[in-house]
């Protein structure tokens, strides 16, 4: 029966649809016959003879034409269910009840001896049942644990063990789909169950439950201690959030050198496969997201022309990716990396290089920025380029200022004068309260770009550029080029040990996944509003400081190790320019929230464009001579400038609410 289902499933979908067809009139047929000798009836005419033939030809036409008509055969029986086995009891039931008035019919002018109603309910039974049988059969097998047992044991070796962890219902799921995967992967081992009061012991599709909360540490470390051969733990979908052991689990699992994934979705579901990510350290550390807009993210990028500067740097290829996935028309990468831009096209997906281009430029380089611009003809562009670390840009100040600041500059303008229709830079909340050179020249950028926000000084004419200017701020985004995760990861990988500057330091985090969206997503806000009524600077909401401590623990633990014995851990002490807390926005800047979940306009006073320009020709005139001290003062003064309007702009509201 089994290889008798095989061929008949492994056959072409037109050709399986007609075999079928023949299969079931057949059945039709024996039911016929079987319903007779059950109920020992005999008729009064010859089965073979000619009225017999038309009887029979004639039931099989009925039968087809009511199984066609009631959808028998657009039923894909590998995901058959409930309602897919009641249509053919209805088809069935129809097709008896057809049978049976077309009998009284032809009796009321012609006795026919040996007919009754018992022998009808018989057919109704005995035609549901043989009908019914391969297909049920069939489903049993491709998806009950019957059919690794038939058909899977030279597999089995190559099979991987899993323990599942998360609710009972994503549970039913995979195990459904891992069984029907060709080849199979994985094999439900258990299920580690975390709802409330969930029954111990019992099964799931031949699956037991075999760990409850608050046991699940407990029995995971039995597997790993015992003599259960375990290859893979899988969490379930959100499971980083409800589980408050879900960093031990991982740890636990590691340790004993046990893969952990976690379930995301399905992936090509006629195939039955199972979309497994790697848990990452950020999924650990990441709070409750909000779920992107992809309609109205989708609707701002597709079709549009992108340019991304820095698009070879961990913000820039997201960005650069997701422009592509969410539909733009052509997106252009402006970096001075070579390697980077090489890591790129390994990085974006073969069927998009076709809307990829790639130009090798410096973005403080007017000549070559205005060509890019001139000859791509962006509608949006993502300054994303920067330096960005904090102890090199205080020993290389001057190339910090003159990527950070005069690159910035020259983007603006020249997205000013080429008419780009949206320039969005990416900020930082270093720029907030400034502490080191990388805060007060991106605390810059941010007032050029602020100053050119609905000004009419972004022309040398004095006429108003039709430019929308918006600077995006956040804070770190963890497993960028750089991080503290991937420092932290080399170091552990070396045996550490793992060196942080202050046990007290603590820095907000988030994915870059996530960044990108509430980025394309703050654009698309300000694109939204009309001039006046919109914000010259956002910021995303970036939930709790998380303590960089607990984020070295966490990887350790990750690892497999314990911090402090197996991997230690040493202080080294603040390097210049770092703070032991950052904050995301000043005391001078009003938070507004915005119908866009995590994400904040700031309302603040800006500095008017003739400053922000004689304060960038006399940084340009101090970085001639070299003057470091010069150079750092006029940034200074220009943030000084802000907070004292600022300062100004507050003072009659507190003394209005005072009175």
């Amino acid at each position: 029966m089994n290889s008798y289902l095989e061929a008949v499933f492994g056959l072409r979908p037109e050709m399986r649809r007609v075999f079928i067809m023949v299969q079931d009139v057949v059945m039709v047929l024996v039911a016929v016959a079987l319903s007779l000798v059950l109920s020992r009836s005999d008729l009064s005419f010859d089965a073979l003879s000619t009225e017999g033939l038309a009887t029979w030809a004639s039931i099989v036409l009925i039968g087809h034409l009511l199984f066609r008509y009631c959808g028998l055969y657009t039923t894909v029986w590998r995901f058959a269910s409930t309602p897919d086995f009641f249509n053919i009891l209805k088809s069935c039931a129809i097709l008896t009840l057809t049978l049976y008035l077309v009998s009284l019919l032809v009796r009321s002018f012609q006795p026919v001896q040996g007919l009754n109603e018992r022998q009808f309910i018989v057919f109704l039974l005995v035609s549901f049942t043989i009908i019914s049988a391969p297909r049920l059969f069939y489903r049993f097998l491709r998806d009950g644990a019957s059919w690794g047992i038939l058909n899977r044991e030279a597999d089995r070796a190559q099979t991987k063990q899993a323990l599942f962890v998360g609710r009972l219902g994503e549970a039913d799921l995979i195990i459904r789909f891992t069984r029907t995967a060709q080849p199979a992967d994985h094999s439900i081992a258990g299920i580690m169950a975390t709802e409330q009061g969930a029954p111990l012991g019992t099964r799931i599709q031949g699956v037991p439950v075999v760990a409850t909360r608050p046991r699940l540490v407990e029995v995971l470390e039995g597997y790993t201690s015992g003599t259960q051969s375990l290859d893979l733990l899988i969490f379930g979908s959100g499971a980083e959030h409800e589980i408050e052991e879900y960093s031990e689990l991982v740890r636990v699992a590691r340790h004993a050198d046990i893969a952990v994934v976690q379930f995301s979705g399905l992936s090509q579901l006629g195939q039955g496969k199972l979309v497994l990510d790697a848990v990452e350290m950020e999924t650990i550390l990441r709070r409750q997201t909000v779920p992107s807009d992809i309609e109205r993210i989708g609707a701002f990028v597709g079709g549009k022309r992108v340019l991304v500067t820095g698009g070879a740097g961990s913000i820039g290829r997201t960005l650069v990716k997701r422009s592509l996935e969410l539909g733009a028309e052509a997106v252009l990468v402006a970096d001075n990396s070579e390697f980077g831009i090489f890591q790129l096209n390994q990085y974006v997906e073969e069927k998009d290089h076709d809307r990829l281009k790639v130009r090798i430029v410096d973005v403080a380089d007017r000549r070559q920025m205005t060509r890019v611009v001139t000859e791509f003809k962006p509608d949006i562009i993502f300054h994303a380029a920067a330096l960005k670390h904090v102890p090199l840009l205080e020993e290389n100040w001057e190339s910090a200022i003159q990527t950070n600041v005069f690159g910035t500059l020259v983007c603006a303008e020249v997205a000013a004068k080429c008419g780009v229709a949206q320039f969005v830079l990416i900020s930082s909340d270093k720029a907030v309260d400034p502490s080191s050179v990388l805060g007060m020249t991106k605390r810059a950028a941010e007032q050029i770009v602020s100053a050119l926000h609905g000004t009419a000084a972004s022309e040398p004419t004095g006429r108003r550029s039709a430019t929308k200017f918006i600077a995006v701020r956040f804070g770190n985004v963890f497993g960028s080029n750089g991080s503290v995760a991937t420092i932290f990861q080399a170091q552990i990988e070396a045996g550490g040990p793992v060196t942080i500057t202050d046990r007290r330091m603590t820095r907000y985090f988030m994915t870059v996944a996530e960044a990108v969206d509430l980025v394309i997503m703050s654009a698309a806000d300000a694109a939204s509003r009309p001039a006046g009524q919109d914000y010259a600077v956002y910021m995303l909401d970036m939930g709790k400081p998380v303590p960089i401590l607990e984020v070295a623990e966490t990887m350790i633990r990750m690892a497999g190790k314990s911090p402090y014995s197996d991997i230690p851990i040493r202080f080294t002490g603040i390097r210049p320019g770092e703070k032991l807390h950052e904050t995301l926005h000043g005391e001078d800047e009003e938070l507004v929230e915005l119908s866009t979940s995590k994400i904040f306009g700031l309302s603040t006073d800006v500095a008017q464009w003739p400053d922000v320009q004689a304060a960038l020709a006399a940084l340009q005139q101090s970085m001639k001579g070299q003057d470091k001290a010069t150079s750092l003062a006029v940034l200074a003064d220009l943030d000084r400038t802000t907070k004292t309007r600022a300062h100004a702009r507050l003072i009659p509201k507190t003394a209005g609410q005072a009175s």
